[in-house]
């Protein structure tokens, strides 16, 4: 009698440590949520939503696109980070969240300890000018710049966000000293730009792509080297600002704890969707580049870019309102 209840109690256990692996193997089993920091119908959310529908087809079950905005993208990361670890919850890593604010506030969550599993969109980041603005060039500007000391008024998306302190960069590499008016979103910035009530505006591209044919100059990409969605367009590398370098990166994170055959699953999903004709055509409508990485790439990349927007908010004395 003793010898059968061990054995009815070593099944159970055994039944038991079967079920979390046949659950991974059989992943997905229903729809996928995607938590996305900002709101429907924004820059971020089409990013994600260009990739939704066949990401969906290739791991073989619904994507849905979960918009958590607020708190500068922090609510919605935050519900990703402390998801459940079972697979069907993911998160659309923003940059902000992980390179900029936690160097200016307490966050909810440690951002050492974010899973991540590839980039997926890069989008490269813009100096432009009103149509009031009389200069054609980035050399142009920065004489203007300095001619005008502290005249020129730049806008962004908002205090402290990589368009806000891309500016800021390129005002210390140039030399020039810049008043910043800080938006409630890229929208009301380049409003903002259209009316003459900034000069100048940092961006990204998809935020002012569209407004080129109402007279918004791009003069440069702030990247190393020309952007091949804007071919014609010089880089702050080649016209001697080569410490300008600012673009927003976006990518699947994951909770913590996820097990690691769902993750690699979602990885190469990932690289799968990403390569495709479509998608890669898609983004670059959108002003982004299709890109997959590793997660050591991704994290990697996160920490350096951490470690620059940092020492720039400490030097700069950046804070938030």
């Amino acid at each position: 009698m003793k010898k059968r209840s061990l054995l009815i109690i070593a099944s159970a256990l055994l039944a038991g440590t079967a079920m979390p692996t046949m659950a991974q193997s059989n992943w997905p089993a229903k729809p996928i949520r995607i938590v996305v920091p900002y709101p429907p119908g924004g820059p971020v959310d089409q990013i994600a939503r260009a990739i939704q529908q066949r990401l969906g087809e290739v791991l073989g079950q619904s994507i849905l696109v979960d918009n958590r905005s607020g708190a500068s993208g922090i609510i919605g990361m935050d519900a990703a980070i402390k998801a459940d670890p079972d697979g069907y919850t993911f998160g659309f890593g923003v940059p902000g969240g992980i390179t900029v604010l936690p160097h200016l506030q307490k966050m909810p969550y440690d951002v050492n300890e974010i899973n991540y599993v590839s980039l997926v969109a890069r989008v490269p980041q813009v100096i432009t000018v009103g149509p009031q603005v009389p200069v054609n060039t980035l050399k142009e500007l920065i004489a203007l710049g300095k001619k005008d000391a502290g005249k020129l008024n730049y806008g962004s998306a908002g205090n402290a966000t990589t368009p806000h302190l891309g500016a800021a960069l390129f005002a210390q590499e140039a030399g020039i000293n810049m008043v910043h008016i800080a938006y409630k979103g890229a929208a009301p910035a380049v409003t903002g730009l259209l009316g003459g009530e900034v000069q100048v505006l940092a961006a990204d591209l998809p935020a002012v792509r569209a407004f080129t044919a109402r007279g918004v100059k791009i003069l440069a990409v702030s990247s190393a080297r020309r952007s091949e969605l804007l071919p014609d367009v010089p880089s702050t590398g080649e016209l001697g600002l080569p410490e300008v370098v600012a673009e927003s990166n976006y990518g699947i994170i994951a909770p913590k704890g996820l097990p690691a055959p769902i993750f690699e699953k979602m990885r190469q999903a990932l690289v799968t969707t990403l390569a495709t004709p479509d998608v890669k055509s898609r983004l670059a409508g959108l002003g982004a580049v299709a890109i997959s990485t590793t997660p050591d790439e991704y994290r990697k990349l996160m920490q350096s870019e951490s470690a620059r927007w940092g020492a720039l908010v400490k030097k700069a004395g950046i804070k938030l309102d």
